[in-house]
């Protein structure tokens, strides 16, 4: 098949061609959320979630892979959260 030159084609077939061109991917701005108040924690088979308001009172759940989480929640990481909240207690 031979390509028609863009000069040659309707509107309609323009359109058409548009909507066969791959979408290109654009830069999407990370989602950032705040949960206030976690009141609920829930694990079912390898999904982890946990339930609570955002910053604006509304109720908000995020999921999260089990094993993932297991991966980076570990000993390490934990007591690194601890210092830096005692870090930032303490400066109160």
């Amino acid at each position: 098949m031979t390509p028609i030159p863009l000069e040659e084609m309707t509107r309609e077939e323009l359109e058409n061609k548009f909507m066969e061109m791959p979408k290109l991917e654009t830069k999407e701005e990370m989602i950032h959320k705040r949960m206030n108040d976690i009141n609920t924690l829930q694990a079912h088979e390898n999904e982890l979630y946990l339930r609570g308001k955002d910053e604006y009172g509304k109720d908000f759940q995020i999921c999260f892979d089990s094993y993932n989480f297991l991966e980076w929640i570990d000993t390490e990481n934990i007591e690194y959260i601890k210092e830096q909240l005692t870090k930032h207690i303490n400066t109160k």
